[in-house]
């Protein structure tokens, strides 16, 4: 099955990451799929959650254009750390489409974590970088953009997330989306084969 880009409330969102053990070819065609799903959709990071898997790990590229294949990463198993500085920047997410918000996020962080061949790696991030690095690994917490903001700037954007928590119930009452009970028991499965 392709993979597909899931939308706020989809349960897979607020789905924990669990530690990756084993990369495969499998995966490493995920990984390619999740390229391809963010470009596709203007975004500069997806994270495994974002396409319905359990995987702690990330595609990122800062600039967004696929012609850019230096800037393009694959972030296993992330761990940030010595966070320092706090500012507000501009954020969206492929997971709730339109919706935007200033978001606090630490200016420079230290990143952990290894790339789809398994080197390890070890880097401090500032700037627009480390926020997309923050952001994704959000995701793999259960973590979404939203919860970090503001109430006053939560306000703004409440009416734009109950529309999509409004469109979620609607096709989880058709029959068209999956119970959260549907999800859990596919992310165990899937769960088994690498982590």
């Amino acid at each position: 099955m392709p993979l597909e880009i899931v939308h706020y409330p989809h349960p897979t969102l607020r789905h924990e990451s669990r530690p990756l053990k084993r990369v495969d070819a499998e995966l490493k065609q995920m990984v390619a799929e999740m390229f391809e799903l963010m470009y596709e959709h203007e975004g500069v990071g997806l994270a495994a959650n974002q396409v319905d898997l359990p995987y702690r790990l990330f595609v990122m590229n800062q600039e967004g254009n696929p012609d850019a294949k230096e800037f393009e990463r694959v972030v296993i198993n992330p761990v940030i750390s010595k966070g320092k500085g706090s500012e507000e920047g501009q954020e969206g997410c492929l997971s709730v489409p339109g919706v935007h918000a200033q978001v606090p996020r630490k200016t420079s962080i230290f990143l952990q974590a290894y790339d789809l061949s398994g080197n390890e790696i070890k880097e401090e991030l500032r700037g627009f970088p480390a926020r997309i690095v923050q952001h994704e690994t959000d995701h793999l917490d259960g973590v979404m953009f939203f919860d970090r903001i503001s109430p006053p700037a939560r306000a703004d954007i409440a009416g734009q997330i109950e529309e999509f928590e409004i469109d979620f119930q609607s096709r989880l009452n058709t029959g068209e989306a999956p119970t959260a009970e549907t999800v859990a028991a596919r992310l165990a499965e899937l769960e088994k084969l690498r982590t």
